[in-house]
């Protein structure tokens, strides 16, 4: 079994995937335990849009730069050019249609030479061959003590790995440290 700690925080200079209902909790966590700017990509005709206070509890709004392109094209040039600036720490991209392997290889070239680490939020059942790693994030239902504890506890599974094996992980953030804790198994 891999340990949490060698996938992350994420590889950089790579292009990772997140799928499933906490892909941007998984973004957002991944983003705010790194540091650095951050570009985030939606597509300008999507109604849904993120909201940097909403993301304060795990990163600086201060350092997120929010984009809206009108196409897809112009979603992934824009990502491929934040990726290979070096400027930037993370690029999100919103992606709601499929990535062919040119297009993801040419994400991961400009992660590479930017030393920049790429997240796309892709919807289930979508993905490029071309990626690093792909995550399947889901909330978890807990009890009393945890909503007290004001933790959110998530199931983050490793369903593509071109460096090694697969698995999963409960996990939640603590806010405090600023960083991404996984939940040790509960005994008998």
């Amino acid at each position: 079994m891999p340990q949490f700690d060698s996938l992350f925080p994420l590889q950089k200079g790579r292009v990772h995937e997140a799928c499933g209902a906490s892909a941007h909790s998984f973004a957002a966590m991944a983003c705010g335990q790194a540091g650095g700017k951050i570009l985030w990509l939606q597509a300008g005709w999507q109604a849904e849009q993120v909201n940097p206070s909403g993301l304060a509890q795990f990163m600086d709004p201060k350092c997120l730069l929010l984009a809206r392109p009108d196409d897809q094209k112009s979603l992934l040039a824009c990502a491929e050019d934040g990726l290979r600036s070096g400027a930037l720490s993370f690029v999100v991209v919103e992606s709601l249609q499929p990535l062919d392997l040119t297009a993801g290889r040419r994400l991961q070239l400009a992660a590479e030479e930017g030393q920049s680490t790429g997240i796309m939020l892709i919807p289930d059942g979508m993905g490029s061959n071309a990626t690093q790693t792909r995550w399947c994030c889901s909330p978890m239902f807990h009890g009393v003590d945890e909503q007290e504890k004001n933790l959110t506890l998530q199931l983050w599974e490793l369903i593509k790995n071109k460096r090694g094996t697969l698995c999963s992980w409960e996990v939640c953030w603590d806010a405090k440290a600023h960083r991404v804790i996984v939940v040790s198994e509960v005994g008998e």
